[in-house]
């Protein structure tokens, strides 16, 4: 099939903003903070007048696209502060890397899977593979799924634990696993676990907790494949979320179809982004593609 690429613009935030875009960098508002970040993307000219974008509290600096940085900091700042999206809570701060505990363009997977579990009107178990701060698993927790969560840093464990009880989810079924994630899809097919729906966020680069390297673009189908083996013959969905590789939405669009033939469903793709704050330009930030089961799928409205 021929798929069409959807541009999903994250909305609903109260708590950011992404203020101006240009010069290879966004300007953006966390909470009561604003921070300068690099995006190669952002290749046009700022909107916002220099002495915007200087008053920022903290810049992010690199020596290129691939290499470490350092915050610079201009402004006072918590270690810790609290923002929310709807009924969420968790907590922002500054990192070794460029993040700051939230990607907000992914928000429309967070909707869109919810009202998917809560269609189901049945017991869900969904995977969280690659799933940093929680905020997908919180989310469908919310709405009542079992959530077994993974990521290789425990530090990142424990600040999505934190977020948990911040947004009163402690009493929630959520199972915290610190390993490398093919390996532990690898294990859960021995063990003969099956789940509803997975979430896939890998990086383009990473380690696991005993070293183990991960490279997406060497890496993904294998991923894929394995993962195919966990789902249930009437799983719900599957999100694979991709950022800064050299592929394309049709790429993963595709792969994800092949690794789940045989399954009845609908796969689509496309770009998550966020709106500037004054005007209609969107930045795109990362690619997608996902699927879903064909008894939850409704076929587009022709207008």
């Amino acid at each position: 099939m021929k798929p069409t690429i959807e541009l999903l613009l994250a909305s609903g935030w109260i708590d950011y903003e992404l203020l101006d875009s240009g010069n290879g960098a966004k300007l953006e508002r966390f909470g009561p903070y604003t921070f300068i970040r690099p995006e190669p993307q952002a290749f046009w000219k700022p909107r916002l007048s220099s002495s915007k974008w200087e008053a920022a509290h903290a810049v992010y600096q690199t020596k290129g696209e691939k290499s470490l940085g350092q915050w610079i900091i201009h402004k006072p700042i918590e270690p810790t502060w609290e923002m929310r999206y709807k009924q969420l809570k968790f907590w922002g701060r500054l990192g070794n890397s460029r993040h700051l505990g939230v990607f907000p363009e992914q928000a429309p997977h967070w909707e869109w899977a919810s009202q998917i579990v809560l269609a189901a009107q049945r017991p869900v178990h969904i995977l969280n593979l690659f799933g940093y701060t929680g905020m997908a698993t919180l989310a469908l927790s919310s709405v009542g799924a079992m959530v077994t969560h993974v990521d290789a840093s425990k530090g990142v464990i424990e600040w999505a634990k934190r977020n948990q009880m911040l947004s009163g989810l402690e009493n929630r079924p959520i199972r915290w696993i610190v390993d490398d994630a093919l390996k532990f899809v690898r294990r859960e097919v021995r063990r003969g676990v099956r789940y509803d729906g997975i979430f896939m966020d890998p990086p383009k680069f990473g380690r696991g907790p005993k070293g183990e390297v991960w490279e997406s673009l060497e890496m993904l189908h294998g991923l894929i494949e394995a993962c195919r083996q966990l789902l249930k013959d009437d799983v719900l969905f599957v999100i694979m979320t991709v950022y800064a590789i050299r592929a394309s939405a049709i790429s993963i669009y595709y792969a994800l179809e092949e690794g789940l033939h045989g399954l009845k469903g609908h796969s689509s793709c496309g770009e998550l982004a966020v709106k500037e704050k004054h005007g209609e330009r969107c930045l795109s930030t990362a690619i997608y593609a996902r699927w879903i089961g064909d008894q939850y799928w409704s076929p587009p409205r022709v207008d």
